[in-house]
């Protein structure tokens, strides 16, 4: 029975064990499966990298999706970019140009033209006015919306989202037919005898100001709302219970409780909203027109009248877009610096 066993499913040594005359002995040694080869004296076992070629192919295939959308975007974005910069050292009207003597001529010219330096004034009037009011106005609006007992909260949330879904022409000009002379705020302020005669109020400085700051704010309110109302979502609950255990009011664990953890998208919503502020066209080009005499147009409304009104100035229009690009970096940066305080 040893020998079909040792030659069949099990290899193995077979030797004697006594001499002859007694009964025989067998010492068999198993060993289960194929032995493996022995390897020569000295040789090193060479080390296999798991997984390397499908490692190489799988970082070979994400290339292959990401370099024609990185070729698209440095085409379509970064290369205009560099024209424009390039066109910002020339001079001329339409397409003749030529080389500015000095290259910076553009750019200097920018400190002595006066519309410029009132369309400067005017777009930093709005930032500073409107981006402050609108931030707070969202963050009152989010953290009292964000109110589980409050009834009808999703239509309250719809209806002060919802100018944000109006088109910026559309919303622009039913501001500048309410706002006309015989639009329906001064009837309304006629008939409760609060004036004696019709405002101008797309007709003087201060006025057209005003109403494209409220345009400002009716729009874009509702949009940084709904930043806040997500923050609000990953506050845990505990520490406001914590804080109203303690004896904190409302107002007290709203400021000192809810503020802190929002700090990360208050700075999100104010560098977009500064960005924003600073490329502003449409309300002032559908609001006022830039009227009146340049005191409540834009950079970027001035930047398209250079560009595409009157006589085209390409290589100084060149020069302001990059001027109100460095204007947007300088204030973005200063805002990462302060707002972004990580422990």
């Amino acid at each position: 029975m040893a020998g079909p066993l040792i030659a069949g499913r099990y290899r193995g040594s077979v030797r004697p064990f006594s001499a002859a005359g007694r009964n025989t002995q067998l010492s068999v040694t198993v060993t289960a499966g194929r032995p493996e080869p022995a390897s020569p004296a000295g040789a090193a076992t060479p080390r296999r990298r798991p997984g390397f070629r499908s490692e190489q192919r799988r970082n070979l295939t994400g290339w292959v999706f990401l370099i024609p959308a990185a070729l698209l975007i440095a085409w379509m974005n970064f290369w205009p970019m560099i024209q424009a910069f390039f066109l910002s050292l020339q001079t001329g009207r339409g397409t003749r140009l030529t080389w500015a003597e000095p290259l910076w001529y553009n750019y200097a010219r920018l400190f002595s033209d006066e519309i410029f330096l009132l369309t400067l004034q005017n777009t930093f009037v709005y930032l500073i006015i409107q981006v402050p009011i609108m931030l707070v106005l969202a963050l009152i609006l989010a953290n009292l919306l964000n109110d589980r007992n409050l009834r009808f909260r999703g239509l309250w949330r719809t209806a002060i989202f919802l100018p944000c879904a109006v088109g910026l022409v559309s919303y622009s000009l039913v501001f500048r037919t309410m706002f006309a002379n015989d639009g329906l705020i001064n009837d309304i302020l006629m008939g409760l005898h609060l004036i004696d005669s019709p405002v101008n109020w797309l007709g003087q400085t201060g006025t057209a100001r005003f109403v494209i700051i409220l345009g400002l704010l009716w729009r874009w309110t509702g949009y940084n709302m709904v930043f806040y109302l997500a923050a609000l979502q990953n506050i845990d609950n505990a520490t406001i219970e914590a804080a109203r255990i303690d004896g904190a009011g409302p107002f007290k664990t709203f400021w000192y409780v809810t503020v802190p953890q929002l700090k990360p998208m208050i700075l999100l919503t104010a560098i977009m909203s500064t960005n924003g502020t600073i490329q502003l066209f449409d309300e002032s080009w559908n609001l006022t027109q830039g009227g009146p005499a340049y005191t409540s147009m834009t950079m970027s409304h001035y930047l398209y009248e250079l560009s595409f009104q009157k006589n085209p100035n390409f290589g100084y229009a060149a020069a302001l877009s990059y001027a109100i690009l460095l204007i947007v970096a300088i204030l973005a940066a200063i805002q990462m610096k302060v707002g972004d305080k990580r422990d």
